[in-house]
């Protein structure tokens, strides 16, 4: 299968590589996403929670491969450049999810508490889009974020608006969270969005 998602590519100041059990490896990663790291914060307002257990690290890293291989994700583990605190250390991760029939893809991302602050989340938005447009031809790109994340929530409006997107509305009880509803902002970039913004991404894909 031709690959539809680059298996890396660099922006400015990140690169990204394609989950695979072949270049992440889980031993790795799970001192990064147990629940004995102090994630929990950064987990917060995610779907999922932290590890327990090592071998959950493995089942994640090789299920996430899975639908990398398959097309139905482009799934990315985020490391800072040369000339960033931390070069080179694994920052988090991020996802574009592709729903094919509706020609729409939605974004995803956390980071490690150390790397907020640096606007990596609008970087990697911004490599995402060029991605969902240009290469895989989508006609729409969203993402949804807890009511209350107000942190996410300045992040995506930021980029949001430079591409001359917009806020979909609040969506309530949209999905759960733990036991729990939770109420959604829904925000959107359509094709014509993208191509009208004039927007410079500094996007090279290397393999």
């Amino acid at each position: 299968m031709t690959d539809l998602f680059p298996r890396v590519f660099e922006t400015e100041r990140l690169r990204f590589e394609r989950v695979q059990p072949e270049t992440l490896d889980a031993r790795e990663l799970y001192p990064y996403v147990s629940s004995e790291s102090g994630i929990a914060e950064a987990t917060q307002y995610m779907t999922w929670d932290p590890h327990a257990h090592p071998r959950e690290t493995m089942e994640y890293v090789s299920h996430v491969g899975d639908a990398n291989d398959a097309a139905e994700s482009g799934n990315y583990a985020l490391y800072p450049k040369l000339g960033e605190d931390g070069a080179g250390e694994f920052a988090g991760n991020a996802g574009l999810s592709p729903d094919w029939d509706r020609r729409t893809a939605e974004f995803g991302i956390w980071l490690r508490k150390p790397f907020w602050g640096r606007g990596y989340s609008g970087e990697r938005a911004d490599a995402f889009v060029e991605l969902a447009f240009a290469r895989l031809g989508l006609d729409a790109v969203t993402v949804t974020v807890v009511d209350d994340n107000d942190r996410s929530v300045r992040a995506i409006e930021k980029y949001v608006d430079r591409w001359g997107g917009r806020h979909d509305g609040h969506f309530r009880h949209l999905r759960t969270h733990g036991d729990d509803p939770v109420t959604l902002h829904r925000y959107s970039i359509a094709r014509n969005h993208y191509e009208t913004a004039g927007v410079d991404v500094d996007l090279i894909v290397v393999e």
